[in-house]
């Protein structure tokens, strides 16, 4: 595709509701790229780019935990009484140990008793009086620990869910205040992926890992705290498995952490390329192109495919090595609590060296299902700093605090330069002057640059300079929500919702009365198909209009923006999809829109801008002829070379 065709970049799709809400604006923009089929070149409807490219910049891991921190903040309680559950089941499991190992030594103290040929029977009854309180204090202990484990578990399910539902909060809020060129630029799949797949991995590690992760560490401290007070030597002895287990950690977490990245990634590209090619299927039968469709599917699949079995098998190979230094710990425990147990040298107890192989094993417990979590958690970090980097954008320019109580509708471009990328301009020097209730068509070949006008006027770019005035206010410093409360678009494509027939045309106007909604599908013609409905306005639409004609949906369009009641109205090849018969009646009906209001008409059958006040012909983003339908007739320019290609039968 030319450079000159990149230049006329289509207003993005769905905003033909007219004045509606930047919730509604932004929604509808979502949806522009389902169209989309092309992967290597810009689409119809925004500036050049690669859809399917995933535009990554990877924060430092400490800083996303930071922020993942904050949310933990905003629920307090909750972390409280986790925390409480969790410190609560590390003391039992702390406590428990210390009887098994008084009990070992109870029994032990028993049988020497009993060996000792005359025992002191009253003696031996304090011990077994002893051994019961110990066994019935552990049942206890197990009992008590067993419920604040469930206790636990609920908890960190609540938390889980209520940062989730936070996050996703803030996450969809960002969407809907982004800028349209963000939008433009960047893969809707692979911004749905991150709503779904990256939040949901988020969801999981706090739900399933993190009671874990804060049981492990103070599980670790407290079990080490008690080693060092019952035998100080054979603690220091045991720690060498930490070592190791740090050595082995710290070098796997690098080839992790890249992998697991490198996987959302794929994975965000992936579900974009589904996404549009789902969509876009009708294109790609009619073009034949299923086998190329296929193939690049295939392509990113297999990336997909060996990206997730390296992660995964790195992921999980935490697991098997963590249980190999675990008893190489056990080794340790037996060969050097045997000696010290001995009566030479009689540092530590036969129950202390029990004591130590529970510890030890609960020592290493946590530090190997921290290991195992690892993967998950290097998940879930990748997936919170693709989060953040969608919240870390900035919000569409919402500047302005001039309102628009009573407009007139004049409206004024003066020397407007506009590139969507720097250095490939694409409107140079356009001015414009449109009185109130003009009637102003633009006209010209693909690339000229007619609906970029549009988008500058609705502010979904900035200009790069010159200015844009309506009723003599620069459009900069007018509130964003009044300048598009105040006007109607209709594009070539329609947007319409999986809802009522009634809803899509009163989604402009909630609050508009059933025979105000009835009058503007009169005016629109598509009162006729409407009424030979089975259930009338209450019609539902399936897969938002799939049951409905292209034609039937557009006259939906022309509806919504008809009871919208706009000051200024904008026609982007509203009648295109409609046959010469509907078109012509749609035609009547605008007459009776367009009266006493400013519109501008962007068209390609010259047949719907015959009767416009003013034709401004445009061809590479300049103005090259305006005057009246007769006037540019007789010119004999490029507008009547156009009509006459169109209505005289000339060879193209």
């Amino acid at each position: 595709m030319n450079d000159e065709k990149r230049t006329d970049q289509e207003l993005p799709r769905g905003f033909e509701s007219g004045p509606v809400e930047a919730t509604a604006f932004k929604a509808a923009e979502m949806n522009r790229d389902k169209n989309r089929v092309n992967f290597h070149g810009p689409g119809r409807g925004g500036p050049p780019g690669r859809p399917g490219q995933v535009f990554e910049k990877p924060k430092a891991g400490k800083a996303t935990v930071g922020r993942l921190i904050k949310y933990f903040g905003r629920e307090k309680m909750l972390l409280i009484f986790l925390i409480a559950a969790v410190l609560a089941v590390t003391v039992a499991s702390l406590i428990a140990p210390m009887l098994q190992g008084n009990a070992v030594d109870i029994i032990k103290e028993i049988f020497d008793l009993n060996a000792a040929g005359s025992p002191d029977r009253d003696l031996i009854a304090i011990s077994w009086e002893k051994l019961c309180a110990t066994i019935a204090i552990m049942l206890g202990i197990y009992l008590l620990s067993a419920c604040f484990s469930l206790a636990q578990s609920l908890f960190s399910a609540h938390l889980s869910q209520r940062i989730v539902r936070r996050m996703r909060h803030d996450l969809f809020r960002k969407i809907d205040n982004l800028s349209i060129k963000y939008l433009d630029t960047h893969s809707n799949g692979d911004i749905m992926s991150r709503m779904t797949n990256d939040i949901e991995n988020v969801s999981n590690t706090v739900s399933q890992s993190l009671g874990s992760l804060v049981s492990g560490v103070l599980t670790v401290i407290g079990t080490v705290a008690i080693m060092f007070i019952y035998c100080w030597q054979l603690t220091l002895i045991t720690l060498v498995t930490v070592v190791i287990t740090l050595v082995v950690t710290r070098s796997l977490s690098k080839v992790m952490r890249k992998l697991f990245r490198r996987r959302s990634e794929v994975l965000g590209q992936l579900n974009g390329h589904s996404e549009e090619m789902i969509t876009g299927y009708r294109s790609i039968v009619a073009y034949n192109k299923q086998n190329d469709v296929t193939e690049e599917f295939n392509r990113t699949s297999d990336e997909l495919t060996k990206v997730g079995i390296k992660a995964e098998i790195l992921g999980g190979s935490m697991g098997p090595i963590m249980n190999c230094i675990s008893n190489i710990s056990f080794v340790i425990v037996a060969a050097f609590g045997g000696y010290f147990a001995l009566p030479s040298v009689g540092i530590i107890s036969i129950g202390t060296i029990s004591m130590f192989i529970i510890f030890a094993k609960q020592f290493s417990r946590p530090i190997n299902e921290i290991a195992q979590l690892y993967g998950s958690l290097q998940t879930a970090i990748a997936g919170a700093e693709r989060i953040f980097e969608i919240l870390d954008q900035p919000d569409e320019d919402n500047s302005g605090d001039t309102g628009m109580d009573s407009v007139r509708g004049e409206i004024s471009f003066r020397n407007v330069n506009f590139s969507y990328i720097p250095g490939k301009q694409v409107l140079y020097d356009f001015s414009l002057d449109v009185r109130p209730g003009q009637k102003i068509a633009l006209v010209g070949a693909t690339g000229s640059g007619k609906t970029t006008v549009v988008n500058l006027l609705m502010r979904f770019y900035p200009v790069d300079s010159g200015e844009i005035l309506i009723d003599g206010v620069n459009v900069s410093e007018l509130r964003r929500d009044d300048l598009r409360h105040n006007t109607a678009i209709v594009l070539q494509d329609t947007v319409l919702f999986s809802d009522t027939i009634g809803y899509n045309i009163k989604y402009a106007r909630p609050d508009a009365s059933d025979e105000e909604m009835i009058r503007a599908a009169e005016m629109s013609n598509s009162a006729y198909f409407i009424d030979k409905l089975p259930e009338g306005y209450a019609t539902c639409l399936k897969q938002a209009g799939a049951n409905l004609s292209q034609g039937q949906r557009q006259l939906l369009a022309i509806a919504r923006a008809i009871l919208a009641d706009p000051k200024i109205l904008i026609l982007d090849e509203a009648t295109s999809s409609v046959d010469t018969r509907t078109e012509q009646h749609i035609q009547d009906a605008m007459v009776n829109l367009m009266k006493n209001r400013t519109s501008l008409i962007i068209a390609h059958r010259l047949s719907t801008v015959r009767d416009a006040d003013i034709i401004v012909v445009m061809d590479h983003g300049r103005v090259v002829e305006t005057g009246n339908h007769e006037e540019l007739l007789e010119k004999k320019g490029i507008y009547y070379k156009l009509y006459m290609t169109q209505f005289a039968g000339n060879q193209t």
